[in-house]
């Protein structure tokens, strides 16, 4: 009998023994999760624009290279005489303007036209108040070689920058090796200027549903602007411009006028005709036309009312409008309207 104990003693020990060599283990704490990427650098697109930027296929904008367009865009030793950058006619303390009629240029020349402002440039088809360039990169070497603008070379402005020691490394850094050409220039400024965007106006966010967006002048200026006033026929889709070239009549009276996208295509249809600014922002890129000589959008929207000025090439959509004075203050209200944000790094780079 003690032997029988015994014997079912040992076997319960060992059943005990054994009994969790089968069970799962417990449960141990998740580890945490892998963090998150960082999201891939990319230009910051303001409500109301969109994200077709219309860069080359040959030049995607990327961090390294729009970093070294900004510094490119600051700096004067582009011009023969070091005394003029892209921003001296292009400030963006002044709208991407200089806020002067005429731009002054190497060693103070003065040119006819007024800087046009580079903001949402890169939606335009066609570059320069006559659209002589069809892009950001051809627009941006055509200054360099213009004797009253900066008054050098390219091949000059190259053998500027190669002798500048930090260049060399931002250049391997955007393009891969060290190598300084008109093109990789070009491409830089390029890049820099189509991170010049602005948007979320008070009318972006009011047709994006926000009622309360813009006052009641506001809109009532916005139905005139498309409306009566018939402005959309031209200052149309999201910048405002149809980007293309229309005679108004500004300065054609002149001794010697400027005839304006005539000049680029030869075509009698063309004389006096300019690209169609953009609205956007406008308040900060005054004066306005391609002279400059019109100071105030209350000179603007009075020259517009009247028909413009009448010549044998004026623009049949150019009449008179018959509009009140309430009707243009309303106009103005709308315009200032479409003062917007601008969402990337703009200014100067640190030691600029």
């Amino acid at each position: 009998m003690l032997n029988r104990l015994l014997w079912l003693s040992a076997f319960l020990l060992l059943a005990l023994a054994t009994a969790g060599c089968g069970a799962p283990e417990p449960e141990r704490p998740a580890p945490p999760p892998a963090a998150a990427p960082a999201p891939a650098w990319e230009i910051k697109i303001p409500l109301g624009l969109g994200p077709d930027l219309q860069a080359p296929a040959g030049n995607p904008p990327t961090r390294e290279k729009v970093e070294l367009g900004r510094h490119l865009y600051f700096d004067k030793r582009l011009s023969l005489a070091g005394d003029v950058s892209c921003a001296t006619c292009h400030d963006p303390a002044r709208g991407f303007t200089d806020n002067l009629p005429v731009s002054p240029g190497h060693q103070g020349q003065k040119g006819t036209r007024s800087s046009p402002t580079v903001i949402n440039a890169t939606y335009s088809y066609l570059q320069f108040w006559d659209g002589r360039a069809a892009t950001l990169e051809e627009q941006a070497l055509a200054p360099i070689g213009n004797p009253i603008e900066m008054g050098n070379t390219v091949e000059g402005m190259v053998a500027t920058l190669s002798g500048i020691a930090d260049y060399a490394p931002r250049f391997a850094a955007a393009f891969g090796d060290p190598a300084i050409t008109p093109e990789r220039v070009a491409q830089a400024i390029a890049s820099y200027e189509r991170t010049v965007l602005s948007g979320n106006s008070k009318w972006d966010r009011f047709m994006a549903g926000d009622a309360a967006a813009m006052s009641e002048q506001e809109k009532r200026g916005w139905e005139l602007f498309k409306g009566k006033a018939q402005c959309t026929l031209c200052h149309a889709g999201q910048t405002f411009s149809d980007s293309d070239f229309h005679n108004l009549g500004v300065g054609i009276s002149a001794p010697k006028p400027d005839l304006g996208r005539f000049l680029v295509t030869k075509d009698e249809k063309d004389k006096g005709a300019f690209k169609t600014p953009t609205v956007r922002d406008i308040t900060r890129t005054a004066p306005y036309m391609h002279d400059g000589s019109q100071q105030t959008l209350e000179e603007v929207v009075a020259f517009y009312n009247k028909g413009g000025e009448k010549n044998r090439w004026l623009d049949p959509k150019i009449v008179p409008l018959r509009l009140t004075p309430e009707e243009s203050a309303d106009i103005i209200a709308f315009m200032r309207a479409l003062d917007g944000e601008m969402p990337n790094p703009v200014g100067p780079p640190a030691g600029r």
